[in-house]
């Protein structure tokens, strides 16, 4: 009981980049740059799905989705990185604070994975059962897979987040990154993790391996598929539609099996600190800007939603001062 209270009143610091604080101002800049894109590039790509009546379709549906799990993803850790960077490592987070920030990052990332995959076989049937596609991928099955994504994120997220928080802590409180994350707040308890480290390798295998083998499986049917296809212009169209997806996937499976795959004796926590960035700030940024360049329809789309929006913007200010 006594070792109990004494976690529930220790605070994790996080270790800064550097020790220099110029190089920790910059650091902030570069980090606030990239999550005010991802929030407004996200935002704009779920807003613009939902008022769009062109882009009610399953595959534009998952896109918002996916969006919104992006822009909330990166909103679990950016705020309390922020804080850290310029307060030099010195912005304390209480155990409980950590916890639910691993709940959510766990939570979200995973259905963000799961719904990568879902992405993958729309695309299959999209293009290797066209007549039967809007049969097959029907609303209420849409919306099945989306919360079924979502689902499978918090059953695999809770019982882990509480199984680590479970752990002892001791003196060393300083997280050698710059969010909660699962090996680098393993590595603080002064207790036997090999039973956490397992539960850590089974629910990544989980998440990464079994969707990106299902988004594999899918792919080869597609370009099965589209081999049969005999004009080039609908060869380019079938893959246009899953260029982005097959980037986006590239992206965030890679850097997310990089680290919670490897065994865990191979763990770096600075190369953990470095790959984090690329799926917690520079991903959710690149999202949007990958599927509206790749996308014609959704450029079109946001074309004028832009323009019907700084077009109403003007003449409400022109309007307003010839009042």
């Amino acid at each position: 009981m006594e070792e109990t209270n004494k976690t529930a009143r220790i605070q994790f610091f996080f270790r800064p980049f550097s020790a220099d604080p110029k190089v920790q101002v910059v650091i902030f800049v570069a980090f606030l740059a990239m999550y005010l894109a991802s929030i407004s590039g996200n935002a704009i790509i779920a807003l613009t799905v939902q008022i769009n009546h062109s882009l009610r379709t399953p595959m534009y549906f998952f896109l918002a989705n996916l969006a919104f799990l992006e822009l909330s993803y990166t909103s679990s850790i950016a705020p309390l990185a922020l804080a850290n960077l310029l307060s030099m490592g010195k912005t304390p987070v209480s155990i409980t604070g950590c916890g639910t920030q691993m709940f959510f990052f766990v939570f979200l990332g995973g259905a963000d994975c799961v719904l990568l995959a879902v992405m993958a076989y729309d695309r299959f049937v999209a293009i290797c059962y066209p007549l039967r596609y809007t049969l097959i991928m029907s609303w209420p099955l849409c919306v099945g897979l989306v919360v079924g994504s979502l689902v499978l994120g918090f059953l695999l997220s809770l019982p882990l987040t509480v199984l680590i928080f479970r752990l002892p802590f001791c003196n060393n409180n300083e997280i050698y990154h710059f969010y909660c994350d699962m090996p680098a707040v393993m590595r603080l308890a002064c207790a036997d993790t090999r039973v956490h480290q397992t539960a850590l390798c089974i629910i990544s295998f989980t998440v990464l391996s079994l969707p990106l083998s299902l988004i594999s499986v899918s792919y080869v049917f597609i370009m099965a598929a589209v081999l049969q296809i005999r004009s080039a212009g609908g060869r380019h169209r079938a893959l246009s539609t899953c260029s982005s997806h097959i980037f986006v996937v590239l992206l965030q499976y890679g850097c997310t099996s990089f680290i919670y795959l490897s065994p865990s004796s191979s763990y770096s926590p600075e190369m953990g600190q470095v790959v984090s960035v690329v799926y917690t700030f520079i991903t959710p940024v690149l999202n949007p800007l990958i599927y509206s360049m790749r996308n014609k329809e959704l450029k079109d789309a946001l074309r004028k939603a832009l323009r019907k929006f700084f077009v109403g913007w003007f003449y409400d200010l022109f309007k307003s001062g010839h009042m």
